[in-house]
């Protein structure tokens, strides 16, 4: 199967945004996007972990979506700032469980909180956008 191409799409404000098949292998070029926006916007300190933050919500939405496919958005809400969101068909919150040593999954959301300032759920007319901002160094 062909590998999505990942093509950055302004939006709004400073921001690109991906739809991309609601699969395990979309992961990749979800941390290629998050990587190239940052590297744009020399926010090159907050690549690694939003890379690994857009890891783990895309395996959330191939987890708990409904559709075929989900929306990656690279926003940059100010200064040294950098929001990773997906977007899904699900009304369905996440919920941050506790990790259990003996499960390998249900750490994801316990990752995303430890690595970003901050992060939540938007609820849409359709389903949801889960997000997490990271701040860079400027920020403190």
């Amino acid at each position: 199967m062909p590998q999505p191409a990942t093509r950055a799409r302004r939006t709004g404000h400073p921001g690109y945004s991906e739809t991309l098949p609601r699969q395990p292998e979309s992961a990749a070029p979800a941390r290629r996007l998050v990587r190239a926006a940052c590297a744009v916007w020399r926010l090159d300190d907050l690549a690694e972990d939003g890379a690994l933050i857009v890891s783990e919500l895309v395996s959330n939405a191939v987890q708990h979506a409904r559709r075929e496919s989900i929306r990656i958005t690279i926003e940059r809400p100010g200064t040294g700032r950098v929001r990773v969101g997906v977007v899904d068909f699900s009304r369905v919150s996440p919920v941050r469980g506790e990790p259990d040593p003996e499960r390998e999954s249900g750490r994801g959301l316990a990752l995303v909180a430890e690595l970003a300032e901050n992060w939540g759920t938007e609820s849409l007319p359709w389903g949801k956008r889960v997000w997490a901002e990271l701040h860079g160094k400027a920020q403190g």
